[in-house]
């Protein structure tokens, strides 16, 4: 069977405060500010922010919803850690870097034979560096952190399962991933040439509790996956609905992009989505991606009234495009 999904494009979480994300993501991690929007679903506005690398890449964007209104419940059923990509030999330049910033960190660690530190946002969520020779993407640089240290994209997800065997058919079975390995209580799969944007590993945790699945401060919301169109993304729900995964949505208006969700056996909210004409450049122009708010067009005649309920945030010039 040909699977229309090749690799990640992005993973959206809920954070906090708004600006703390943007200091995070632009300045401990170093990654770009590449739109500033709002949520598209719901009575309440809140901010959409995505972040990548240099070339905005899928595979690289990560998105965040400041969502302080609620606070989520971290658990199984969820992503425990994201992990991005950097070059070998930089993990000592990440760790002083982080204890610089004061941002709680961890030892170097081995997984699948791959050095990593975990590290962690200002609300809890658990993010990675990991050591990957074969990832060339171009990294976004900032005045701490230079181009050859910088992280490339992501090498993939940590999710927290339950049990592994009904989750493992549906990565297998409905989106086309395979088994490459099993390293203790890890079960790494991948999907294509595998590596890095291609790879999503399942940690067994039996006896942790669910974490929430509800938009909530703290906790990663989804996964998204890359497929080539709309025809692929039609072909990807036949086969959620031909395998019995009947909840699948209809597909929905990014504005920048489009998207479809199923909810996966383990909890995990698992999205695939495609690139419209444009982009993120459909409403400003490459040189200025990311300097300020952008609406939808049907939220457009709300601009005052969403304005007024959203905290104001500044980005910093070395997080924007650049000329």
């Amino acid at each position: 069977m040909n699977y229309p999904a090749t690799g990640y494009h992005h993973i959206t979480a809920c954070a906090g405060a708004a600006q703390e994300d943007v200091d995070f993501f632009t300045g401990i991690v170093g990654q770009r500010l590449a739109k500033q929007t709002v949520l598209m679903d719901g009575r309440f506005p809140h901010y959409h922010l995505y972040y990548s690398n240099a070339n905005i890449e899928p595979g690289s964007i990560m998105t965040t919803f400041p969502y302080s209104r609620i606070q989520g419940r971290r658990g199984s059923g969820q992503v425990q850690s994201i992990t991005y990509t950097v070059a070998p030999g930089t993990l000592a330049f990440w760790q002083r870097h982080f204890g610089r910033h004061k941002v709680e960190h961890g030892p170097v660690q081995e997984r699948f034979g791959q050095r990593f530190i975990r590290f962690h946002h200002p609300v809890g969520m658990a993010f990675e560096v990991m050591e990957d020779k074969s990832d060339k993407r171009a990294g976004w640089s900032t005045p701490e952190i230079g181009e050859s240290e910088a992280v490339r994209g992501f090498y993939g997800t940590v999710l927290s399962v339950r049990d592994v065997t009904e989750q493992e058919k549906f990565l297998i079975e409905a989106l086309g991933f395979r088994k490459t390995g099993v390293d203790g209580s890890y079960h790494r799969f991948e999907i294509g040439s595998g590596g890095a944007n291609k790879t999503l590993i399942l940690v067994h945790e039996p006896d942790r509790a669910p974490g929430s699945w509800s938009f909530g401060a703290g906790t990663v919301h989804h996964i998204a996956l890359w497929v080539a169109d709309d025809e692929a993304m039609a072909a990807q729900k036949a086969i959620y609905e031909e395998l019995g995964y009947t909840d699948a949505s209809e597909i929905k208006d990014r504005y920048y992009f489009h998207s479809m969700y199923v909810r996966s056996p383990g909890g995990i909210l698992v999205e695939c989505c495609c690139n419209v004409p444009g982009g993120f450049e459909k409403d400003e122009p490459a040189d200025k991606l990311g300097t300020k708010l952008h609406l939808p067009p049907w939220f457009e005649h709300r601009r005052q009234e969403i304005l007024a309920t959203l905290e104001p945030i500044v980005a910093p010039e070395t997080a924007t495009a650049r000329a």
